[in-house]
C-alpha cells in the first residue's frame, strides 16, 4: 500500500492512510506526507501503534527533535524530546488550583488559540502528537491556517502587517508575576524574541501572519493601543471558522502540523469532566522566522530552543 491523501475541509488538515508509521516511509511515501503537509498544513493518521521510541523514529525523518519543552523537567526517561500533555501533570507540579486559575484567563501557554514555543527566536517547525488515552466524547483538537488567514486580508492591509514586529513571550501580555512556582518556572527560563508579524515559508515561499494569541505579547514601535487593535484584528482573522479544522481523537491517532504556518486550539470542552486525556508530542527543530522584507527573528531573552536545552528547577 502507498499513502491516500484525503483533505478533512476547504482549508485546512488531510487525512493520510495506507502507511505504517512504525516502519520507515518510504521515499515516495515520505514525498507524499510532505506535500500534503504543504498543501494541508495539518495530517492526521489513525489506527498506529506507536511507542515513544517509535514516534521520535518517525519524527526523525523530516528533521531534528527539540527537547520536550522549555519548563518541562521531566520528560519520560530515556526520552527527553517527549513532551506528555496531560492536565493531572499540571495539577500536581502546580498545585490543585491550578487548572482553575487558568480558567480565568483568555489564553494561557498551553490553553487557547497558540502556535507551538513562539516565545523562542527559532520556534518549531512542526509538531507531532500522538494518542494515548482520550475520552469517549469530547476533547478534539482544532487547527487553523495562517496563510489562509493572511490571504483572506484586503491587500492594503496585507500590505501594513508586512511591515509589522512583534514580540513574543511565555504569558504573552500577561506575564505572570509573584513567587508561585508556575511564575518562577515560567521567569526563571525566559524566552522571549522578536518575529515579523508575516513570515514567508522557507519550503513554499507563502506569506503567513505569525502573531500568537498564546504568546505575542505586543507589536513593537507603536503605541500600547495601536497595538490591541492590530492584535484584534489579526487574532479575528485567524480563528475564523472558514479556515479550520476539527479532530477527533482516537487511540493510536497522530496529528503532523506545520508549526510555521498553523495556529491549534486545545480543547476547553471537557475540563468539568473527570476524564483522561493523555497525548504525547514532538517537535522538530526550526530556524529563524524571515519577514517579506527578509529580516531574520531577533533574540531578546533565552537562546535557540534545540536538543540541547536545560530547563531551571529553583526550589
Amino acid at each position: 500500500m502507498t499513502a491516500t491523501v484525503k483533505p478533512a475541509s476547504g482549508h485546512t488538515g488531510a487525512d493520510i492512510s495506507g502507511v505504517d508509521l512504525s516502519r520507515p516511509l518510504s521515499d515516495e511515501d515520505l514525498a507524499t506526507v510532505k506535500a500534503a503537509l504543504h498543501r494541508w498544513k495539518v495530517v492526521f493518521f489513525r489506527g498506529q501503534q506507536l511507542d515513544h521510541a517509535a514516534q521520535i523514529a518517525f519524527a526523525r525523518q523530516f528533521g531534528d527533535l527539540t527537547y520536550a519543552h522549555p519548563h518541562d523537567d521531566a520528560p519520560p526517561q530515556e526520552h527527553p524530546e517527549i513532551f506528555t500533555i496531560d492536565p493531572r501533570r499540571y495539577e500536581e507540579r502546580y498545585g490543585a488550583g491550578f487548572r482553575e486559575a487558568v480558567k480565568k484567563r483568555q489564553y494561557s501557554y498551553f490553553a487557547g488559540w497558540h502556535t507551538d514555543v513562539t516565545a523562542a527566536v527559532n520556534p518549531p517547525a512542526g509538531s507531532i502528537l500522538r494518542a494515548e488515552t482520550v475520552p469517549e466524547f469530547g476533547g478534539d483538537t482544532q487547527w487553523t491556517n495562517l496563510v489562509a488567514a493572511y490571504e483572506g486580508l484586503s491587500a492594503p492591509v496585507r500590505a501594513f502587517v508586512d511591515t509589522l514586529r512583534a514580540e513574543h513571550r511565555y504569558g504573552g501580555a500577561e506575564r505572570p508575576t509573584g513567587d508561585s512556582e508556575y511564575a518562577r518556572r515560567i521567569n526563571d527560563n525566559l524566552l522571549v524574541a522578536v518575529h515579523p508579524v508575516v513570515r514567508v515559508h522557507p519550503e513554499t515561499g507563502e506569506r503567513a501572519l505569525f502573531v500568537n494569541p498564546g504568546f505575542t505579547s505586543h507589536i513593537v514601535d507603536v503605541a500600547p493601543r495601536e497595538s490591541r487593535a492590530i492584535l484584534d484584528l489579526l487574532y479575528g482573522e485567524i480563528t475564523r471558522p472558514e479556515y479550520t479544522v476539527r479532530f477527533r481523537w482516537e487511540p493510536g491517532s497522530l496529528a503532523f502540523w506545520d508549526n510555521r504556518v498553523t495556529a491549534h486550539l486545545a480543547p476547553r470542552d471537557i475540563e468539568h469532566l473527570d476524564v483522561q486525556r493523555t497525548l504525547h508530542r514532538v517537535t522538530l527543530i526550526g530556524d529563524y522566522p524571515v519577514g517579506p522584507d527578509g529580516r531574520e527573528s531577533e533574540l531578546i531573552a533565552g537562546r535557540p530552543f534545540t536538543a540541547e536545552h536545560k530547563v531551571v528547577v529553583n526550589a
